[in-house]
């Protein structure tokens, strides 16, 4: 199929043009809501124009900067591209570009990490200033004006509702046979006159299957046909594979007590080569019929799927590796049956998760030995990602648990401290720790029985000892009893490390 032939609406067909005429439609010191989600579904040739665009205004003495809001991260074609010529002002919320990366934390960009599931509503409330102009790519623009969704949603149901002006990327590329697995939902209002999401299982359907768009708004059409950026997944290490191997006999645990059914309750999984491991654990587990209420799927999760293992999945987004991607596309019509792809708003909304009791996995920089995670920022002040939807699972899940391995830097790096650098989820949202060393379960402890948990369980043999050190010298040295630290030593192991190059 062409590409001309997924315009089918004739108005809209009238404002076919190029990317580079498009982007030069995007004025200097506007805020832009585009598309996409952990390299999924963003558009992909007019950020690329505007960057060009960019750069030449630059060049030429003028100061051209915007604003960027997406659904998460994107793709090296958007965030690298303005990163790289200094066109970006404001940027939210949440990025994993290195270019990006580097300019917020030279403080050339600001960056404000948000809640996933807070962003849309946010926008709505007006906390963040107008929403000047939304890019947003889509699978195809059916004759009545509607647009088929791609590999994404993220929050590009608000976009197209709040932007004054908007510009469409038509994919060719994206397989139409995604065309009916969105839920798109139109049902939320603004406070005072909320009502319940009527979500009461991860495969219910709620809205419908497209975005609205006003026809009026959109002022440029763009057809491409590119693939998304999709980056291979490092097959599960040593390391990877015991947190996994600890969490399963967790899960196991927790049915055998009668906490948990048979077939667990949603799982949702951060992103990453440990979350992928916990999903082929799962593979090789008792435990079927599984589903999932999550922000993105990933290779493991679509495994799980394929083999019968779990019985639907809901999210957001994908995000694959080729192989996986191409196994997708090649099934795509038995995994439509399967999942199911909300706006992010939805897909992290703290009534559902809470309603659904979700088994919440995510991965953190490092945990202290009182259970407050940091997830974003190394050593207290670079950011390195974005606390993404972490936070809204872990505070309303039914189990919330935190992974990472016990060291960094090949050892130089505790990722089990005194006291977090950056503090992005407290004590009081999270229930386990799980590193390749053990877990420790914190429900029910005091601060002090949780400080226990963490050395005996999850720190690694060669901080073991100073771990113990510190905490025994608090007992008896700090001025309070319940949280017990020595402030002038609490951060000294990220002090050491920045001056020494270890923690040791």
């Amino acid at each position: 199929m062409s590409s001309a032939s997924r315009v089918l609406n004739p108005a809209l067909r009238s404002k076919i043009m190029s990317a580079d005429e498009a982007a030069a439609l995007i004025p200097s010191g506007v805020n832009v809501g585009m598309s996409g989600f952990t390299g999924s579904g963003y558009p992909k040739l007019v950020p690329a124009a505007l960057a060009r665009h960019i750069n030449e205004r630059n060049a030429a003495g003028e100061k051209f900067r915007i604003g960027v809001w997406t659904g998460a991260s994107t793709a090296p074609e958007l965030d690298g591209a303005l990163a790289s010529v200094d066109g970006v002002e404001m940027r939210l919320p949440y990025q994993s570009d290195p270019t990006c990366r580097k300019r917020i934390n030279a403080g050339e960009m600001e960056y404000i990490d948000i809640h996933l599931s807070h962003v849309a509503q946010f926008v709505w409330f007006g906390h963040l200033g107008k929403l000047d102009i939304a890019v947003v790519e889509v699978a195809g623009i059916r004759e009545d004006g509607s647009l088929i969704p791609c590999s994404s949603i993220g929050n590009n149901k608000t976009w197209l509702d709040q932007a004054d002006k908007i510009i469409l990327e038509v994919n060719s590329w994206q397989n139409l046979q995604l065309e009916g697995m969105h839920d798109i939902y139109y049902g939320t209002q603004l406070p005072p006159n909320r009502l319940p999401i009527p979500i009461v299982g991860p495969g219910d359907r709620i809205g419908e299957a497209y975005y609205r768009c006003d026809p009026s708004k959109v002022i440029a059409v763009v057809e491409t046909n590119a693939p998304d950026r999709n980056t291979p997944f490092t097959p599960p290490d040593a390391d990877s594979k015991r947190i996994a191997g600890h969490i399963i006999e967790f899960l196991e645990h927790e049915v055998k007590k009668g906490r948990l059914p048979a077939n667990l309750l949603p799982l949702q999984s951060g992103v990453g080569n440990i979350a992928n491991a916990v999903m082929a654990g799962l593979a090789d587990s008792p435990f079927e019929h599984l589903t999932a209420y999550t922000e993105v799927l990933q290779d493991g999760m679509l495994e799980l799927i394929k083999s019968g293992k779990m019985d639907f999945a809901s999210a957001t987004a994908f995000s694959l590796s080729p192989t996986a991607l191409a196994d997708l596309n090649a099934h795509l019509a038995d995994f439509r049956q399967k999942i199911l792809l909300r706006p992010q708003e939805i897909s992290n909304h703290p009534e559902v998760i809470r309603r659904l009791g979700i088994i919440a996995m995510n991965g953190m920089i490092e945990a202290d030995i009182y259970g407050n995670v940091n997830s974003t920022h190394v050593m207290g002040s670079a950011i390195m990602n974005g606390i993404g939807g972490s936070g809204d699972f872990a505070r309303n899940a039914y189990l919330s648990m935190f992974m990472t391995p016990s060291v960094a830097k090949g050892g130089a790096i505790s990722c089990i401290v005194p006291m977090v650098s950056h503090v992005d989820h407290t004590e009081h949202d999270v229930q386990v720790i799980v590193t390749e060393q053990g877990l420790a379960d914190l429900r029910g402890l005091s601060p002090k029985q949780r400080a226990r948990e963490v050395i005996e369980k999850c720190s690694h043999p060669d901080f073991k000892p100073m771990l113990q050190d510190y905490y025994e010298r608090a007992l008896r040295e700090a001025s309070g009893r319940q949280t017990p630290h020595i402030l002038d030593e609490a951060l000294s192991w990220h002090s050491r490390y920045l001056k020494t190059g270890s923690m040791r």
